[in-house]
């Protein structure tokens, strides 16, 4: 009985040690963000998201995450291009993945999430929200179409945003 009293009070004070630890020393790649007003000014606003070219030539995606949809719904993204995914959400988890790719992450609210990948073919990447959302989680789909990197330094910022009209 001792034993198993012991077991569970070094048990307990690990979880206590580890969680302290957690939030005195977060990971150094958390970024955070407010998620009510992400839409009013920052990196997150409206007039700020789909894709843009950073200096360097690397693509830069910013999407958010609201029930049941990706805003901008649809992106076009350059190929052979080193492509960043910034993410967020405005309300619930969702799952951003794109099949065949490296790209799989969460999208939580209050972060952002981040991750890189480039496309060496054309085409459309349908995306679906993989983490369950809600009710209309069913008929969260995003896609991201990739380009020829030529097409794409052509079009202007709106076109960009306009996956249906190429």
């Amino acid at each position: 009985m001792m034993i198993m009293a012991a077991m569970l009070v070094v048990m307990m004070a690990v979880v206590v040690v580890t969680s302290v630890a957690g939030a005195l020393h977060p990971s150094s790649n958390v970024e955070v963000i407010e998620p009510l007003t992400l839409h009013l000014g920052g990196e997150f606003v409206e007039s700020n998201l789909g894709t843009a070219i950073e200096p360097d030539g690397s693509a830069t995606v910013r999407l958010i995450g609201e029930q049941y949809d990706f805003v901008p719904h649809c992106v076009l993204v350059p190929a052979d291009t080193s492509v960043k995914f910034r993410l967020t959400s405005a309300d619930v988890v969702h799952g951003f993945l794109l099949p065949d790719t490296n790209v799989n992450t969460m999208v939580v609210p209050g972060f952002v999430a981040e991750v890189r990948t480039r496309f060496t073919k054309t085409g459309d990447y349908e995306m679906p929200c993989h983490e369950f959302c809600g009710l209309g989680h069913h008929a969260m789909w995003t896609r991201v179409s990739v380009v020829p990197a030529e097409q794409f330094s052509r079009m202007g910022v709106l076109e960009r945003r306009r996956c249906g009209v190429r």
